[in-house]
């Protein structure tokens, strides 16, 4: 995560166009609050332990507190390259914003009626999210530019995909059914997180929807002179 925050930054550095500025800037703090919620848990910060049917969880709540702030922050992103209204992006993080609240709020249940209550409200809302962006996002998409309407395509299938996952991994995981353990679903968690989040703006960052003409060839002599002629 850390890695792909300098690398935006870095690639970003000295960027003028005020629009790319906007998505570099947003696309930046996703990597760089994941990269502090890691932190965060890797200290044993941000874990806390909840009693189920006698049974002790691990639970690392910082990793909630991440995706509150960081999947607004992708969809926002989505949404100034579909150009849709504040109206519409109010309604999506919104009901983005409760898909998480919900999952903690499940993750932090001590009934397992409750938890899978909780998993499915949030499951749910996650599948608004994902309607939202498989159609009017879409819709609203194809008005713009083929680059524009590429790269927003492809970011829609990689997040319709990667964010399917998590409900699953959930439901399997120590915070559900216990199929796998702790290690092998904090692993899983991680990948999907850095290819949500570091893969996601990789692909944004080096999509011509968002370098426009920032990054195009200067023009030659000749090209000048045909200019003038």
């Amino acid at each position: 995560m850390l890695i792909g925050t300098f690398y935006f930054i870095v690639r970003g550095w000295g960027v003028t166009d005020k629009e790319a500025r906007e998505y570099y800037s947003i696309t930046i703090l996703v990597p760089g609050i994941a990269s502090a919620a890691y932190l965060s848990m890797f200290f044993g910060i941000g874990l806390t332990e909840v009693a189920v049917g006698g049974e002790m969880l691990d639970i690392y709540y910082a990793r909630y507190a991440d995706w509150l702030f960081t999947t607004p922050l992708l969809l926002l992103d989505l949404a100034l390259l579909a150009k849709v209204d504040r109206a519409t992006i109010g309604t999506l993080i919104g009901v983005d914003a409760l898909m998480i609240v919900t999952g903690l709020v499940g993750a932090l249940s001590h009934t397992p009626l409750a938890r899978y209550t909780w998993w499915l409200v949030s499951t749910i809302a996650m599948i608004v999210v994902l309607f939202f962006l498989a159609t009017s996002l879409r819709s609203a998409a194809k008005e713009r530019s083929a680059d524009v309407q590429s790269t927003f395509n492809t970011l829609t299938a990689l997040t319709l995909v990667l964010w399917t996952a998590y409900p699953i991994l959930w439901i399997v995981g120590t915070e559900g059914a216990g199929v796998v353990g702790l290690g092998v679903e904090t692993l899983l968690f991680m990948v999907l997180d850095v290819s949500a989040k570091v893969g996601f703006g990789f692909i944004l960052l080096r999509s011509r929807a968002v370098l426009g003409g920032t990054e195009a060839p200067e023009p030659s002599a000749g090209a000048d002179a045909q200019a003038a002629d």
